[in-house]
C-alpha cells in the first residue's frame, strides 16, 4: 500500500528521541509522504527544517486557534512573508493548521474568526490549500468558507461532523480527514457517516502524537499507525485496505497538487 499522512505534528518533543527511526519504520510500511503542520510562530522553522531534511516530509504553516493567546498581530505579517518567500517551493504545501475551536469555551470567538479569515485571505493570495481545525464549529466554518472561496480548497482535519455537514464541505470541494477517531467502536455516529462517504471525499491522517486509534490505546500516536488505521476504516467502509489507501492517496495528491 502507498499511504500519505495528511496531518501530523512529528516536530513535537514526543518524537525527539526516535524521530529518525520512526521515519524509517514509516517508509518500510508504505507511508510515503507526511504533512507536518505549523501551529504557532515558534514552530514554523522546525517544521520547515524537518521538511527540508527528509524527502517524504512536507510543511504547512499556520496559526492554530487553540494557541490564540500566543499569537500576535506581527505573526500574521510574518506568515505572509514566509508564504511569499517559499512560494513555488515544493516542500510548502498548504496553509494550516487554521480554523475555529468552539470546544474550548475560554477562546474568544470573535478573535478566532478574525484570525481565521485573515489566514484564508493569505491562502487565496498565495494560491494554497487550507488544512482546517474544526471543533464544534462546523456551521461557522462552513458559512465562512462560503464567503471566502479558497480556489485550492483543502482538508477538514479530524472530521467528526454529521452527514449534512459532510455534504456541505463536499459541495465546497473539500476533502475530509479521517484518522484514529472512527476506529473506536463507541464512535457510532462518525462510523455511520464514514460508511456513507464517497471514496473521493476521504484522506487519511494520524494527527500524531494525538488521537491514537483503538488498536493503540493510551499510546503515543504515530504515522507508522496509518496502515492499521487504513485497515480499520476500510472495514467500516466495506472496502479493502488497498482500495481505501489508493483512493486516499489519490485524493491527497490532488489536494496538494502533487504529480
Amino acid at each position: 500500500m502507498r499511504l500519505i499522512d495528511t496531518h501530523n505534528h512529528i516536530d513535537f518533543p514526543d518524537f525527539a528521541a526516535d524521530r529518525a527511526a520512526m521515519l524509517q519504520r514509516c517508509r518500510a510500511l508504505g507511508v510515503e509522504r507526511q504533512v507536518l503542520l505549523g501551529v504557532f510562530r515558534e514552530n514554523w522553522d522546525e517544521v520547515l527544517r524537518l521538511a527540508d531534511a527528509h524527502d517524504e516530509l512536507y510543511a504547512a504553516l499556520g496559526l492554530h486557534p487553540l494557541y490564540l493567546a500566543r499569537h500576535r498581530p506581527q505573526h500574521l505579517v510574518e506568515l505572509r512573508e514566509y508564504l511569499q518567500r517559499l512560494a513555488g517551493q515544493p516542500k510548502l504545501c498548504a496553509v494550516g493548521e487554521i480554523g475555529l475551536d468552539y470546544y474550548v469555551e475560554a477562546l474568544d470567538r470573535a478573535a478566532q474568526q478574525a484570525l481565521f479569515e485573515a489566514q484564508l485571505r493569505l491562502a487565496i493570495d498565495c494560491e494554497l490549500p487550507v488544512l482546517l481545525h474544526v471543533r464544534r464549529s462546523h456551521a461557522a466554518v462552513i458559512a465562512t468558507l462560503k464567503r471566502f472561496r479558497v480556489p485550492r480548497r483543502g482538508i477538514v482535519h479530524a472530521f467528526a461532523g454529521s452527514r449534512e455537514e459532510a455534504r456541505e464541505y463536499l459541495k465546497l470541494g473539500f476533502r475530509l480527514g479521517l484518522g484514529g477517531a472512527p476506529t473506536w467502536p463507541q464512535a457510532n455516529r462518525l462510523r455511520k457517516v464514514l460508511a456513507e462517504l464517497p471514496l473521493e471525499a476521504i484522506v487519511l491522517e494520524t494527527d500524531a502524537p494525538d488521537m491514537a486509534p483503538a488498536m493503540y490505546p493510551g499510546q503515543r500516536n504515530s504515522p507508522e499507525h496509518l496502515p492499521a488505521i487504513c485497515a480499520a476504516l476500510a472495514e467500516v467502509r466495506g472496502v479493502t485496505p488497498e482500495e481505501l489507501a489508493e483512493a486516499s492517496t489519490r485524493n491527497a495528491m490532488e489536494v496538494f497538487g502533487w504529480a
